[in-house]
C-alpha cells in the first residue's frame, strides 16, 4: 500500500464549506505518482519514457471532507492483467473513509499507438502492492 497525504487548499472548498467533489480526481491522481515510478523512476514524461495510459477512473463518495483536517490517500492495486491493471483508491480524514475509486492504467506504447503487455518485472512490484477490494 502507498500512502499519500493531501492538505486540503482554501480553493478546494466548496460553497457549503465541504472539499468539491472534482478534487478527488486530482487527489487520486496525485496519490498514483509511486505507481507510476514502479515504471519510470524518474517520471519522465517523453513518449519513449512512458508506458501508461489511463482508460477509466471512478470513485464515489462515502462521507464528507472538510477543509480543516489532512486527508490520507491509501492507494493498493487490486488486480493486474496481461496488458493493464487496476488502482484502488480511499481517501480517509480523521478516522473515517469518505471516498473510494479504481483507476484502470494500460501499457501502453506511445508511438506504434496501442497496449503492449505489462512487462513481468513490473508486475511483481505491482503484486507487492496488492490488496483485492470488492468491486
Amino acid at each position: 500500500m502507498f500512502t499519500t497525504t493531501v492538505t486540503p487548499r482554501f480553493g478546494d472548498v466548496d460553497g457549503l464549506g465541504h472539499i468539491n467533489n472534482a478534487v478527488m480526481s486530482d487527489w487520486f491522481e496525485l496519490a498514483r505518482n509511486p505507481v507510476f515510478k514502479i515504471f519510470d523512476p524518474l517520471m519522465r514524461i517523453e513518449h519513449e519514457h512512458w508506458s501508461l495510459i489511463m482508460a477509466h477512473t471512478d470513485y464515489d463518495f462515502v462521507d464528507q471532507i472538510y477543509f480543516q483536517h489532512e486527508v490520507e490517500i491509501r492507494t493498493h492495486v487490486d488486480h493486474i492483467g496481461n496488458k493493464s491493471f487496476s488502482v484502488y483508491h480511499e481517501a480517509w480524514q480523521q478516522g473515517r473513509l469518505c471516498a473510494k475509486g479504481h483507476a484502470v492504467m494500460v501499457h501502453f506504447d506511445f508511438t506504434a499507438n496501442r497496449s503492449t503487455p505489462l512487462p513481468e518485472d513490473k508486475k511483481r512490484l505491482l503484486a507487492e502492492h496488492f490488496f483485492k477490494t470488492e468491486k
